[in-house]
């Protein structure tokens, strides 16, 4: 099958590694650093001539992009426009989850400080403020912090902050405990569940600084058994398909949920529509075969197969850029990429990178960074602990001026 992978981040990276051990796969457009593992491209999707396309963004679904290559008869894993709106709009997602009785937080909704403050008062601290559209994982406040709460209101509905995608906002309750990450590939009525993760993110240790895109991630998660997880598909994941259904919406792709184990039980914090990032790179190495098959299977409405998962450990940690999350610098030459592949049990997978050399990207001389989150290394083991280690000495032979890392991953 030849598969086009749509993206230019880790996430797609780490896509294209997996199903290219079973399968013809091409990136568009790609980026420098996973030039040397697959196929890249600047050409269209549907000119690439796909057998399957594989959407992994967020914001091309937001826009239509699987409405537009299933309508020029390509067969596109991807929600709608429609069912991309579950994480274009944290209202929307809100609307579906009350519709479809799904556990998550209290909410409002403000396009106004005043009808903001109103909510603050409402729920009190922890604060937790979230652009109503994308902001590419890094929309979200949590602050014990009036003062800071009052002035990310004012940053956000001014569209200071994150433009249009802010001018509407939504004040949860704060919620206590830990996170998981439950990942579905669903064919527009039913489901599988592939390995769940654990997502960090915060810029620093001990879960400090401000929140990111993500910095690192863990599968599977210790303490996390099948009970939990079975919990989340049954109050979450088939709720809110079955409502989706009712709206005319037939939903196939990842539907990704971000839940917190609550001390009353899982409640919902977000969905995504996609894969996550890093989650992506932790999950698709311990895939060991069939994704492709099942990804085809999900994307044309068919019963969906299982895929071989590993029973080993995996962990990413996230090699950001100096300034990164707010103004990250661009321009560091990065070395030891090589060195940190060769290792055993361990995949570096590019993001914020671009080539230095000949215009074709499969003969760049040195890659420089090019964006925040540079990128991820992840290691696989026995044990959380060994893959834990081979991640980090990964890490340690990689290097640019001012790289950022977290040493707590897994931790």
């Amino acid at each position: 099958m030849r598969i086009v992978v749509v993206g230019q981040g880790a996430r797609e990276h780490a896509l294209a590694l997996n199903l290219s051990a079973e399968h013809e796969v091409v990136v568009t457009p790609g980026n420098a650093g996973m030039a040397s593992d697959v196929e890249v491209s600047d050409c269209d999707v549907a000119e690439l001539g796909p057998d399957l396309a594989v959407i992994g963004p967020e914001a091309p679904l937001v826009d239509g992009l699987a409405d537009r290559l299933r309508q020029r008869g390509v067969l596109a894993l991807g929600p709608s426009g429609a069912g991309a709106r579950l994480e274009g709009s944290k209202a929307f997602l809100k609307q579906i989850c009350a519709e479809a009785q799904v556990p998550t937080a209290a909410f409002g909704v403000a396009t106004s400080v005043a009808e903001g403050r109103e909510l603050l008062d409402r729920f009190g601290p922890p604060y937790v403020i979230k652009t109503d559209g994308l902001a590419a994982g890094k929309g979200v406040l949590v602050t014990d912090d009036r003062g800071e709460a009052e002035e990310d209101l004012v940053a956000k509905l001014s569209g200071v902050s994150f433009g249009e995608a802010g001018t509407r906002v939504v004040i949860e309750e704060g919620m206590t405990g830990r996170e998981l990450s439950v990942f579905a590939l669903c064919n527009g009525r039913d489901f599988v569940l592939l390995p769940e993760a654990r997502d960090y993110k915060r810029l620093l240790d001990d879960d400090l600084g401000p929140n990111t895109g993500g910095m690192g991630s863990i599968s599977p998660v210790p303490g996390v058994g099948h009970d939990e997880i079975q919990a989340v598909a049954s109050t979450m994941i088939a709720p809110t398909l079955a409502r989706l259904q009712e709206l005319g919406i037939e939903y196939r792709g990842i539907l990704y949920a971000g839940v917190m184990l609550t001390p009353s039980g899982p409640r919902l914090v977000e969905y995504n529509v996609r894969f996550g990032d890093p989650e992506a790179e932790v999950v698709l190495p311990r895939i060991l075969g069939g994704l492709g098959d099942a990804l085809a299977a999900a994307a044309a409405g068919e019963p969906i197969p299982m895929v071989k998962v590993s029973s080993q450990c995996a962990t990413t940690v996230i090699l950001a850029a100096p300034g990164y999350p707010e103004a990250p610098v661009s321009g560091q030459i990065i070395t030891g990429i090589d060195a940190a592949r060769a290792l055993p049990g361990v995949w570096v997978y590019a993001a914020g990178v671009k080539g230095l050399g000949p215009t074709d990207r499969r003969e760049v001389t040195s890659l420089v960074t090019n964006g925040g989150r540079v990128l991820a290394v992840t290691g696989r083991g026995d044990d959380p602990e060994e893959a834990r280690s081979r991640a980090y000495q990964g890490v340690e032979l990689i290097d640019f001026d001012g790289r950022l890392y977290r040493r707590d991953i897994g931790s």
